[in-house]
């Protein structure tokens, strides 16, 4: 076998329709395009959204809310991962290595769901007021 040889399956590569090429082809004289109108024009079609000048639905919808861009920088880590991540000290970059929080991530606080029993020393990391009491009782820090 060489590739000069290879050529694709029978039925594989079908045939380009051939439009406007007579009566005998069946897509002779309006070529598909119907009778009339602006979709039978060269050239002539709508933008996307348009509905013939009615008022389109993405104008009808009243606009709502607002999501902040900053948020793809912020991450948040619970107790119980906490507990399961098992390290005496931890900082954003224990927490990016252990897959905890993802790579763009730049602020992260830990949030009171789970229980901790661990001493945790978390650096650089923010917490709840519970989750901060919840470390606190365990004995950890923050700094």
């Amino acid at each position: 076998m060489e590739l000069n040889n290879l050529k694709s399956a029978p039925g594989a590569r079908k045939a380009r329709r051939r439009v406007g090429r007579g009566i005998g082809s069946g897509l002779g004289k309006t070529a598909g395009r119907g009778h009339k109108g602006q979709k039978s024009r060269s050239g002539g079609y709508h933008k996307v959204g348009f509905e013939g000048g009615q008022m389109p639905l993405q104008r009808r919808l009243p606009k709502r809310g607002f999501k902040s861009q900053t948020l793809k920088y912020n991450g948040e880590v619970s107790l119980a991962s906490l507990e399961k991540l098992g390290a005496k000290e931890v900082d954003l970059l224990t927490l990016k290595q252990a897959g905890l929080v993802g790579e763009q991530v730049k602020n992260v606080k830990v949030i009171k769901s789970g229980e901790l029993k661990l001493a945790v020393k978390l650096t650089g990391i923010g917490a709840t007021a519970g989750a901060k009491a919840a470390i606190e009782a365990a004995g950890g820090s923050l700094a």
